[in-house]
């Protein structure tokens, strides 16, 4: 079945320019940006300073994005809604509260027009540039004038869209879908190992990764046993010939802190995410969850990308580190195009906008780089208890097999569960995710 038609609204070159100050007025040292869309979440950004002399030399990142189905761009743009820009001197606040000491500088406002649209209709479009260069900020008569530079182009982002039939725990199938049509790719397995279940790391490649101790770093020994832990919960998926092609297994228990009721960040529950090799499983992404101890009942995740256990000397790398409502629900996202949220190793960070980096994380985190960019893939995420049906979507272009989506598939049924792995140890969970007896 073919991708859907979405499309991404991209905004980056971000950088400003201060002239007629005068030595006795330099320009501000801190600037930012707050990027709006109407019926989006607003997004903030850093703005670089750019001298007279290096107009020519603004970089390429990029500071924003918006994703849309393509049906959904095409009313944005009958209803005229363009992008604001507002353009602030000072420190930035916190994006929640809206508090900060930054002075607004002036709004450059960005429309839409029919052509942004024209010949959109297939995966095929190249995409439309809609501003490039340099416009004013602020009052044009001013003696202190502030340009921004900026670059704003929508492009084609197809993607492949699949839909859990089912809760997770009660072992569904597995649609993909496009428009009006449903067609059943994947069914899954929910079960749980038992403690003496060793088939996880049976294979010589998972022996492998045991060995080096840090991606299976918080797996507990059996004397080690909490009173309390939601433990061995796996889901498999297979194709419709009923092969498996990707497995999620909970390898490190989810069990409440020290004096708490919850699972906390500093002990974790973590998922490894496996493929098919050798006829064996090779631990592809490891995801660890915990409960946020903020106030707000949020899951806070880390998503990791694990090199090839045969290949030494790389870290493994993160790609998705953030939260999500567990009364609300959310997306659960791996973007690696917002320069604002650069990808992570264990010791340091890597600038996925500008592809800038240091030392041994500069090369580690390359290697994450070249294999996934923009959009990789999303998930949603029910709260409150209401039954969840994960939803997700995978970009076409990190799609090559059958064994590619199902990955993803698993890993958007770990996101899920985590929420009820996470649940305060004082609430029982459904009879489908207890063990007998519990």
């Amino acid at each position: 079945m073919d991708p859907c038609p979405f499309v991404r609204l991209v905004v980056g070159s971000l950088s400003l320019k201060f002239s007629g100050g005068g030595a006795g007025n330099p320009p501000p040292s801190n600037c930012y940006c707050k990027i709006k869309l109407k019926n989006f979440t607003t997004q903030i950004a850093d703005v670089a300073y750019c001298a007279d002399s290096d107009v020519n030399q603004v970089n390429d990142q990029v500071q924003a994005c918006f994703n849309f189905k393509k049906s959904e761009f095409d009313k944005v743009v009958e209803k005229s809604n363009g992008l604001k820009i507002e353009v602030y001197s000072g420190r930035k606040g916190n994006p929640i509260c809206g508090v900060g000491s930054g002075k607004l500088l002036g709004v450059v406002s960005v429309g839409f027009d029919s052509k942004v649209v024209d010949g959109g209709s297939s995966n095929n479009w190249g995409g439309v540039v809609v501003q490039n260069g340099w416009v004013a900020v602020g009052d044009r008569s001013s003696k202190k004038s502030v340009q921004l530079h900026l670059n704003v182009r929508v492009e084609p982002d197809p993607r492949f869209v699949f839909e859990f039939d089912g809760e997770p725990e009660c072992s569904p199938q597995v649609f993909q879908v496009n428009g009006n049509v449903r067609q059943a790719v994947f069914t899954c397995k929910f079960s749980f190992r038992n403690s003496g279940d060793r088939n996880l790391r049976s294979g010589s490649s998972i022996s492998e990764v045991n060995a080096t101790g840090n991606w299976l770093r918080s797996v507990r020994s059996d004397n080690e046993k909490p009173v309390k832990e939601r433990k061995g919960w796996s889901i498999t998926i297979h194709d419709l010939s009923g092969s498996p092609v990707a497995m999620a297994s909970m390898v490190t228990p989810f069990v409440p802190s020290h004096g708490t009721d919850d699972v906390r960040r500093s002990n974790p529950g973590a998922w490894l995410i496996l493929r098919p090799g050798h006829n064996t499983w090779k631990p592809w992404a490891r995801l660890e969850a915990w409960r946020e101890s903020t106030g707000a009942d949020n899951l806070g995740y880390r998503f990791e990308l694990l090199p090839d256990a045969a290949v030494g000397g790389l870290d493994p790398i993160t790609l998705s580190n953030s939260t999500i409502s567990s009364k609300h629900g959310g997306k659960f996202t791996i973007d690696i195009s917002n320069g604002a949220s650069p990808m992570t190793t264990p010791n340091g960070s890597f600038d996925s906008g500008s592809g800038s980096g240091s030392g041994s994380d500069f090369w580690s985190a390359t290697w994450a780089h070249l294999m996934y960019q923009g959009f990789v893939m999303s998930s949603k995420v029910a709260g409150g208890g209401r039954c969840s049906k994960p939803e997700v979507e995978i970009g076409f272009q990190h799609v090559t097999c059958t064994e590619d989506a199902a990955a993803f598939v698993a890993l958007a049924a770990a996101v899920d569960l985590s929420v009820d792995a996470c649940q305060p140890f004082s609430r029982k969970l459904r009879k489908e995710l207890r063990h007998d007896g519990e």
